[in-house]
């Protein structure tokens, strides 16, 4: 082995097996190779197998493996302190004990940070076992990227590849009073610090682990802790960025995470003092720190909270989650254009909140639009040999819903509106012009369309989906029929017309279809069903497929 080795990995271990084999198995078998790796393992008063398993890797590779052995801390970051000052590799890298990397990560992340001079090296990470990672980051590798132009802001963990230098000109160490976060910090400063931060995203080199006991520190500190080290983290962001783009791009992060985090479902079933000191942190942090456009940039919902919350406003707050929870997202108020969310503490007076607070910005808010919209009667109406279709539909709005409309649709959905349920429209595309009448009938808690739709008698199959037109953008909405008792299939005819049925069907994506056809379809011809059976044979040989 070299005598400075080209990388130093520092691993706070503490009650972490089996994972820590894992662990050290990916790091030893790393494609950099031994003599150009020093592994620094602390274990923190572990009281399983892990300080064993660390003497185990020590013996197997000598002056590769490094091992200290101490009390108990309480945390990641005395550990990852005492192993920095042991260190000596060109760069430092930090991975949890019950996490592992890809054989390749050290090299190609060294590799990076060599080429371009980066001062700290942000490897692609992926959750594993339903560990969320944010990815925004990963779309592309980047040599330079900031704060304020990429989404590093909410990739703040030390799992990244630090110039020792830079660590030690600024003397940068891990707060050991905090029991969760104390990783930001560093990470925040050393970003700051930074003259150059590179993304390696075309390599999965950090695989995070929710362990099967869900034992990683994060899951469990209580709201409390979280909300003090939550304000620390803040207030060191303040001190190290000025007021600006720059420090509002960070701090975004902790207002939709962290502080959003602590006013979920489970607040309302907290002890009451607790709910008010949580909303008393959470008013000073938004005092100090949310701005007009980090406040216009949260989404609707966690604006609408953490404004109830530093309002002081508990009471209104937990009615507002419970409701959530247990109903859905609120209605929409519709009035000149804008678009406001109902919750609770909506132009209450005792609380004073302004419009602003509860409105719909620059979002999207599909999703809330499809989980309001719900079928409550649909038929036909025959008259001699004209057959309308008919449907209540209730839509989450209020105000002024004069554009809302019903149509009948003929095409499917993109697929990009599979998960959401339904999508905006882009900018260039209208809704289909109207056919038949829809009438609007208000309700305390939105607004049912009632529709009649005339039907043409020809073949063809048509979606019923409704359109919204909520802050300026139009949604499609389809109907969703699971579970909706569908009106019989009619028929309609004349003495000289051919005889039609339509019926009114739930497809396989759970979406209401009006399907027209003749009663008595034409025969295949013995040649038209051998073409058909080729055509089928022909889609389904991957030749073809490879041939498009």
């Amino acid at each position: 082995m070299s005598s400075t080795p080209d990388v130093s990995v520092v691993v706070a271990v503490y009650n972490t097996m089996p994972y820590l084999t894992e662990c050290l198995n990916s790091l030893v078998g790393q494609s950099i190779g031994l003599d150009r790796l020093e592994i620094v393992a602390v274990d923190d008063g572990s009281t399983d197998d892990s300080g064993a398993e660390l003497d185990r890797f020590a013996v197997r590779y000598p002056g590769t493996v490094k091992v200290i052995h101490q009390e108990n801390s309480g945390g990641p970051a005395a550990p990852s302190n005492r192993a920095l000052d042991v260190a000596t590799g060109r760069y430092v890298y930090f991975v949890g004990s019950d996490d592992h990397l890809g054989q390749e990560a050290l090299e190609r992340m060294v590799a990076c940070a060599d080429e371009h001079g980066s001062d700290v090296v942000v490897g692609k990470m992926v959750g594993t076992n339903g560990r969320y990672v944010h990815q925004a980051l990963y779309k592309k590798n980047d040599p330079d990227v900031t704060l304020t132009d990429s989404a590093l802001p909410w990739t703040l963990a030390n799992t990244k590849l630090f110039r020792r230098e830079l660590v030690e000109q600024h003397k940068l160490r891990f707060p050991e009073h905090l029991p969760v976060g104390s990783d930001q910090p560093f990470t925040i400063e050393a970003c700051v610090r930074a003259k150059k931060i590179s993304v390696v995203a075309d390599y999965t080199c950090y695989y995070a682990v929710k362990r099967g006991d869900a034992g990683n520190i994060t899951y469990r500190a209580d709201h409390l802790s979280r909300l003090r080290c939550t304000a620390e983290i803040m207030d060191v962001t303040a001190k190290l960025i000025a007021p600006g783009p720059e420090r509002d791009a960070v701090l975004r992060r902790h207002f939709t995470w962290e502080l959003s985090k602590l006013i979920q479902d489970d607040f309302p079933a907290l002890d009451r003092e607790v709910r008010r000191e949580i909303c008393a942190g959470i008013a000073r942090l938004a005092d100090d720190y949310l701005t007009d456009s980090l406040r216009d940039a949260l989404g609707v919902k966690r604006r609408a909270r953490i404004s109830l919350a530093r309002a002081g406003a508990v009471d209104e707050l937990c009615e507002a989650i419970t409701w959530e929870k247990e109903h859905g997202a609120p209605p929409f108020v519709l009035e000149g254009g804008r678009a406001f969310a109902r919750y609770p503490g909506f132009r209450d007076p005792r609380i004073g909140l302004a419009d602003r607070c509860f409105e719909v910005l620059k979002e999207t808010v599909v999703g809330r639009l499809v989980q309001g919209t719900d079928l409550l009667a649909s038929g036909w109406e025959q008259d001699d040999e004209e057959i309308a279709y008919t449907a209540s539909v209730r839509v989450p709005l209020l105000g002024d819903v004069g554009t809302a409309a019903l149509r009948l649709v003929n095409g499917a959905m993109p697929e990009t509106a599979d998960k959401t349920g339904g999508r905006k429209l882009p900018a260039k595309h209208s809704p289909p012009p109207p056919v038949g009448t829809v009438t609007a009938e208000p309700l305390p808690d939105g607004t049912v369309l009632h529709a009649r739709v005339p039907l043409e008698r020809r073949p063809v199959k048509l979606g019923v989906r409704v359109y919204l037109d909520v802050a300026g953008s139009t949604y499609e909405i389809p109907v969703r029929g699971t579970g909706k008792p569908m009106p019989l299939t009619r028929r309609w005819s004349g003495d000289d017309v051919e005889p039609y049925r339509v019926a009114a069907l739930v497809n396989d994506k759970g979406r209401v279809v009006v399907a027209t056809a003749p009663l008595f379809p034409p025969k295949k011809t013995l040649g038209s069903r051998l073409r058909g059976t080729l055509d089928r044979r022909s889609k389904r040989d991957p030749r073809n497929k490879r041939k498009k």
